[in-house]
């Protein structure tokens, strides 16, 4: 199982998670307010997360598509909703709903 470390507003948090499962949904089970506002479609960007160590594995068109669209983000940044777990990773999570003071969004699906 993949051990996961992430910083969030909160403090780090550290857990262990199911291989294959989308890191957006491995960090809300955990607790951790992330935001989703698309609902892991990889449209939004609110679930970016900066990859500090790790292997998030290769980066798709869809993520590589929208986050091109963004200005001033660093190589190591990727879409939470688009890493399905296969490694340890440590992330910074870079938006909470808390923080925020928004809704996180609707739940992304599993697939």
């Amino acid at each position: 199982m993949p051990k996961i470390e992430a910083e969030t507003a909160n403090g780090t948090v550290a857990f262990e998670g199911t291989e294959g499962k989308k890191l957006v949904l491995a960090l809300e089970d955990e607790g951790i307010d992330i935001l989703h506002r698309c609902g892991g479609n990889a449209r939004c960007t609110t679930c970016r997360v900066e990859v500090l160590a790790g292997d998030p594995g290769e980066i798709g068109e869809l993520e590589r598509d929208r986050l091109a669209m963004e200005s001033e983000l660093a190589d190591n940044v990727r879409l939470s909703c688009q890493i399905h777990l296969k490694d340890d990773l440590k992330v910074r999570v870079i938006n909470q709903a808390s923080a925020r003071g928004m809704d996180a969004g609707p739940r992304p699906l599993e697939d």
